[in-house]
């Protein structure tokens, strides 16, 4: 049920620009009354997979993407929090905002304002240029691993308190956007093979019932 939920999700999200899929990592378990002949695998933890998304053309000059690893520094409703989906907007007040309103950082964690209506460029290393002028620069920090942060919500991601932001090695493309790196085929095939799975589990599961009621029925038939 675990793999069917994270599998689902992936699914679900097979269209969410730079959603990172979930994956399962996998142990045995063995009966504390079985003599470890016998174990069965079970989920010990889910794991974020960071491997990059194809990465696609959109021609819209505030569509970034990440080409090689780091995250995109956004100031959520209670805090920092970190992306790979690069689909930015201007606000009404000219600051660069994710789809859903929050700002986008700039390297000194304030939020980047933009002359709306003018021509601008952003460079590899997030350096962004105006009307001659340098009008900021975008935040691009990276983490040592997964372990470092938490999915918060589809597409953003909270620091840990033992995780530490770095400067990030990847460059910035402009005018183009990170897709999921949830391979739609791929989770099909695995949700249907892990359904396949469910239902053998629970049957055998029936069968184990069915074998035990007929054991005590005629226990039960003995007995008279």
């Amino acid at each position: 049920m675990e793999s069917l939920e994270l599998l689902a999700n992936n699914v679900a999200n097979a269209a969410t620009g730079g959603y990172k899929a979930d994956r399962e990592f996998y142990g045995l378990y063995a009966a504390a009354e079985s003599d470890g002949s016998s174990s069965m695998p079970l989920i010990e933890r889910p794991w974020i997979d960071l491997s990059q998304g194809l990465i696609h053309s959109t021609e819209n000059p505030l569509d970034l993407a990440i080409s090689g690893r780091g995250f995109f520094g956004v100031n959520g409703p209670n805090g920092p929090l970190y992306t790979r989906n690069g689909d930015f907007r201007l606000s009404p007040d000219g600051q660069v905002v994710t789809s859903e309103g929050y700002p986008v950082r700039g390297a000194d964690g304030a939020p980047i304002v933009l002359q709306p209506g003018r021509r601008f460029d952003i460079a590899a290393d997030g350096s962004i240029q105006q009307d001659g002028a340098v009008a900021g620069r975008i935040e691009v920090v990276d983490f040592a691993g997964p372990d470092g942060i938490a999915k918060h919500g589809s597409n953003y991601f909270r620091v840990t308190a033992t995780a530490k932001a770095t400067p990030a090695a990847g460059a910035i493309e402009q005018g183009k956007l990170e897709a999921s790196n949830t391979g739609s085929a791929e989770s099909a095939v695995r949700l249907v093979s892990v359904m396949r799975q469910f239902e053998m589990l629970q049957k055998a599961v029936n069968l184990g019932g069915e074998m035990n009621r007929a054991a005590i029925e005629q226990v039960a038939r003995v007995g008279n």
